[in-house]
């Protein structure tokens, strides 16, 4: 079916609005990732479905099409932690490499992937290039202990040009979600995952359900799949597909708080990860916490 019969569907407004089948989903990505539409049709699926949000068979729809287009990684020698890292830095300091580096220091093999969404954040690529840990340039078998920063366009260029929509329209649109829930990894692995709004750990969980995946869901760090540094959220484990509570949420900031840095550049953002690293700043406890409950969840991969 051509897209333009899908725009229909999806673009009659928050309350007129029909779902998709997972089937229509899966052709409708298919279509969009393959360049066969036009920008014009681009825009406004991406407009639609920022009205009407997208329904989790809607969204294991979209993954069908994504996943065959993939240039996944080769499966590790133990299960491969995935941290997709999208949102960057606009408040508080980007400290996904630091739950990287902490994962690796386990023996873990993880692999950090995402991409610059806009101008104005400080981004993961911008850290992992203050802590010397170049982007790869090659989709190769990640090792145990090694963190392994694959851009997007590596791993899918065209999700990588939907991404981009948002730099012309200024909204997000379905690749957003997708990237966080999305398995580019052959054999087993972990995803992290992370929302903003409360309506998205609703449909995200259910999606994971629905896809029958192996995952955390929380509530980042400003969207991060780091855990907040200040306080300890509420974290849930999807094993198969099968949910339950790892970590209830604890109101009001901890007890002690970490000196993070003031600045958000990515020198002082390094500069911290370093030194907690080595041992010379504590590791934040809601950190420490999600590493502990995400080595509990590789045990049972």
């Amino acid at each position: 079916m051509g897209i333009g019969q899908y725009i229909r569907e999806i673009g009659r407004g928050k309350d007129g609005a029909r779902a998709l089948s997972r089937e229509q989903a899966a052709d409708l990505m298919g279509q969009v990732l393959d360049g066969t539409v036009t920008d014009l049709e681009i825009g406004a699926f991406c407009l639609a479905m920022r009205i009407k949000g997208e329904t989790p068979q809607e969204m294991a729809g979209f993954l069908d099409a994504v996943q065959p287009r993939l240039n996944p990684l080769p499966a590790s020698e133990r299960p491969t932690v995935v941290l997709p890292s999208y949102n960057g830095a606009r408040k508080l300091p980007l400290l996904t490499p630091l739950l990287a580096l902490l994962l690796a220091r386990e023996g873990l093999p993880v692999l950090v992937h995402g991409t610059a969404t806009e101008s104005k954040r400080i981004f993961i690529s911008d850290v992992f290039d203050a802590l010397d840990i170049p982007a790869q340039e090659a989709i190769t078998k990640i090792a145990n202990s090694e963190v392994f920063f694959v851009p997007t366009e590596l791993l899918c260029p065209s999700l990588k040009r939907l991404l981009d929509v948002r730099r012309v329209v200024g909204l997000r649109n379905p690749a957003h979600s997708l990237v966080k829930i999305m398995n580019p990894c052959l054999g087993k692995s972990l995803v992290i995952s992370s929302y903003t709004h409360p309506e998205y750990a609703v449909s995200m969980g259910q999606t994971f359900e629905l896809i029958q995946a192996n995952a955390m869901l929380l509530r980042g760090t400003e969207g991060e799949v780091v855990a907040d540094a200040r306080r300890m959220p509420k974290m849930e484990a999807f094993i198969g597909g099968k949910r339950y509570v790892l970590q209830e949420s604890q109101p009001g900031t901890l007890a002690g708080l970490p000196d993070l840095p003031k600045a958000l550049d990515a020198a002082s953002t390094a500069g911290y990860i370093r030194s907690v690293m080595s041992g010379t700043q504590a590791v934040p406890a809601s950190i420490a916490r999600q590493v502990e409950h995400i080595l509990l969840l590789v045990s049972q991969l």
